[in-house]
């Protein structure tokens, strides 16, 4: 049975996940690729509830978060050869840390994703009498101005010559992920042939988020006050992270009608942003992370 697989691009290497593996490969400054396995035990593999619809969205978002941004720390320490403990180990990131960015990541989205568009949109309501008409004009304006504020975000940092090299990795990933969803020999000959977009990608994900928050910002009534339409903004993001990731799921079925299709196209033709074309020995180490998180995973299904 094929597997889902996901991933994501850390510096100068990926990391691919199975549903109870995970394998980060990291190339270092000698040439080499280095590789950390880790078998995973979900949440909702103790607590049921949490893998029931809009739950398991939320759920599998945070889990995400923090194990990119350990898989980020591990890949840094690699890649710029960084300290290591006494037994020669990379060092991790200790859970307070953990927790410090996580927060502070989340409220630096929050601030630039959703208070601020929130803040522009209110102040142009002076100006533009439309916008209070409705609760659904305030939002759809609200709605555009977080999606220019999204793309100008996304064409900034692609810029920058760190984070086009990490995107490059992150088109590495595609490749590799389609390559073996297609049923051929993993190798960087096939891996090459595929396109550097793909519809689970979280590039996608973010801005299914950005069109359905329009949606369910829109129910709060419009003579609500800005303060309490911020903090919906807060309130709401479970709901929004959840409903975008059984869309997602709707939407990349195999079997999945041509509307979908036409639904998940603007994801897809966001990802020449962030997902940009490898060269061979990027998409080397993508197969050889996506190879030994496939191998853990049959471990622990024989084990279990």
């Amino acid at each position: 049975m094929e597997l889902k697989i996901g991933g994501q691009a850390v510096i100068e290497g990926v990391m691919m996940r199975a549903p109870h593996s995970l394998s980060i490969a990291v190339r270092n400054p000698q040439g080499q690729i280095v590789v950390k396995n880790e078998k995973l035990k979900l949440l909702s593999d103790s607590w049921p509830i949490f893998s029931k619809p809009l739950l398991r969205g939320t759920v599998a978002l945070i889990q995400s978060m923090i194990m990119g941004i350990r898989a980020l720390n591990y890949s840094a320490n690699v890649a710029l050869e960084g300290e290591t403990d006494k037994k020669g180990q990379q060092q991790e990131i200790g859970g307070v840390t953990l927790a410090a960015t996580l927060l502070f990541a989340l409220g630096v989205s929050i601030c630039l994703f959703f208070l601020l568009p929130l803040f522009i949109t209110n102040f142009l309501k002076g100006f533009l009498t439309f916008i209070n008409q409705s609760s659904l004009f305030f939002n759809l304006v609200d709605g555009i101005i977080r999606v220019c504020i999204f793309l100008i975000y996304l064409g900034v940092v692609s810029l920058m010559k760190d984070i086009s090299r990490i995107f490059e990795y992150h088109g590495a990933e595609h490749k590799a992920v389609s390559n073996y969803e297609s049923g051929q020999e993993l190798n960087p000959a096939n891996a090459k042939k595929f396109s550097t977009a793909h519809p689970r990608c979280g590039t996608s994900f973010l801005l299914l988020v950005m069109v359905i928050s329009i949606l369910v910002f829109s129910l709060v009534p419009k003579e609500t006050d800005l303060a309490m339409k911020a903090l919906y903004r807060i309130i709401f993001l479970p709901l929004i992270s959840g409903l975008s990731f059984e869309v997602t799921r709707l939407g990349t079925r195999k079997n999945a009608g041509p509307i979908w299709g036409v639904f998940m196209a603007p994801g897809l033709w966001l990802q020449k942003l962030t997902a940009k074309e490898p060269n061979e020995e990027q998409i080397e180490v993508a197969i050889r992370a996506l190879q030994e998180a496939l191998a853990l995973e049959k471990e622990s299904a024989r084990v279990g």
